[in-house]
């Protein structure tokens, strides 16, 4: 995988389209000036946690013991039901956050921009091709600054698409996303059986 294709995957798997509908939630009750000032501070904090997953999770897979084969498969399985409940979502709060309380952390920083399958796909690339941290740190730092952009501006984002737009956009993102924890799958377990592997 290239270092672009990363930071679109990056991007899917962040889903800032899709989130614009609770961010918005979240921060209706806050003054406009201090909404901005949250979600830096919430992105910076959610870039911050991204990039100790992103050169720790090596670590912790080395610890556990467990193979790049079985990352690759189980990132797949994980994005490919990140992007089905994308096509076809459910209904929730995903807030929970009394009515007028500033977040701090959870829920925006984590898990609406550095959630689990975004650490899960940084501790893959990571794993897949550990000689490669500066083209994963470009492709983390390309998607997160687009997804910054569009939280930052939301209200704008929300006026141009509206509501049917932003559905079809996140569900647009889903279909690609299939595709690709398809082909981390299929990576995963072509690994796994190639002759060059060993016995396992």
């Amino acid at each position: 995988m290239d270092t672009w294709s990363a930071a679109v995957m990056l991007f899917l798997i962040m889903d800032p389209l899709g989130n614009l509908p609770v961010f918005m939630s979240v921060l209706k009750t806050i003054e406009p000036k201090r909404q901005r000032f949250i979600l830096a501070r919430e992105l910076l904090i959610a870039l911050g946690i991204l990039f100790i997953f992103l050169f720790s999770g090596q670590a912790v897979l080395d610890f556990l013991n467990v193979q790049q084969e079985t990352v690759s498969i189980a990132g797949g399985i994980i994005l490919f039901l990140i992007a089905i409940k994308m096509i076809f979502p459910t209904s929730g709060n995903a807030a929970g956050l009394p009515v007028g309380e500033e977040p701090f952390i959870v829920p925006l920083a984590i898990p609406m921009i550095a959630g689990p399958s975004t650490m899960a796909a940084l501790i893959l690339l990571a794993n897949q091709n550990p000689d490669r941290m500066m083209d994963w740190t470009i492709a983390l730092g390309a998607a997160w600054l687009v997804s910054a952009i569009i939280l930052l501006f939301s209200g704008l984002f929300h006026k141009l698409l509206g509501e049917r737009g932003l559905i079809a956009m996140e569900r647009l993102m889903g279909m690609i996303l299939v595709m690709i924890a398809i082909q981390m799958l299929l990576d995963g377990v072509s690994g796994y059986y190639s002759p060059d592997i060993g016995t396992k």
